[in-house]
């Protein structure tokens, strides 16, 4: 058994099928920016009105026969056609994990799945195109939290107490953080991973050791969670 959790994979599923080949993982735990764009399968970048998003986001380019990808929503998502998905396995093998949903992994560690995070280039994209409101983590969503113990968390952002990026993390008013705050404080994990800064970055706060993962291609995209091998 391994487990891998990955940052931003944007839809660069070349990258994610390296990770898979090279690596060989059973889970992987994946902190959002996925790369759910289904209206713009196919198309080609020259006709796309946003061309910053890249040409084609289909699944089917995920090569996993036996690799189960769990991932949480980040910022950059289609959220109009991710919100109404009647069936979380979007692709085989691949899972999407709504704000709050669990997991409990082999070795009966529980992880919650809470993505969301405000952009900060929303001001250059066309609401309804490439930016959606619904990218903030909601009150509702905070309400809805499960009453269990959770032994780890996987978000997109992470809580205003994470401090990795001294000059723009402090002058970030990001809603989202402030309701992961809410988590941190409910569940006090004892392992935190998160993206959305494409950096890379670690520290601990009070019982919980996090980590930030940086975007796919870049050095430290992803750790090993657990291998049964070492």
């Amino acid at each position: 058994m391994k487990i891998i959790v990955c940052g931003d994979v944007h839809g660069c599923w070349g990258f994610l099928n390296e990770l898979i080949k090279k690596e060989d993982p059973n889970i992987i735990l994946q902190c959002g920016d996925f790369g759910y764009w289904p209206s713009f399968d196919m198309k080609m970048a020259v006709d796309n009105p946003a061309p910053y998003i890249r040409a084609t986001y289909k699944f089917n380019g995920i090569e996993n026969d036996k690799t189960k990808i769990y991932w949480c929503d980040g910022n950059h998502e289609e959220f109009s056609k991710l919100n109404v998905i009647k069936n979380n396995e979007t692709h085989p093998n691949v899972f999407y994990m709504k704000r709050g949903a669990t997991l409990t992994l082999p070795d009966g560690r529980v992880v919650l799945f809470m993505g969301g995070a405000e952009s900060i280039d929303k001001h250059y994209r066309i609401q309804g195109l490439d930016w959606f409101p619904e990218e903030l983590i909601t009150q509702k969503d905070v309400y809805n939290l499960p009453d269990i113990k959770v032994d780890i968390i996987i978000s997109h952002t992470c809580p205003t107490e994470f401090n990795i990026y001294d000059g723009l993390m402090l002058k970030c008013n990001d809603p989202s953080r402030k309701a992961l705050s809410t988590l941190l404080e409910k569940y006090n994990p004892s392992l935190w991973y998160f993206a959305h800064w494409h950096i890379y970055a670690e520290g601990s706060y009070k019982d919980t050791k996090w980590f930030c993962l940086n975007m796919s291609g870049e050095d430290n995209w992803w750790k090993v969670l657990y291998d049964k091998n070492k």
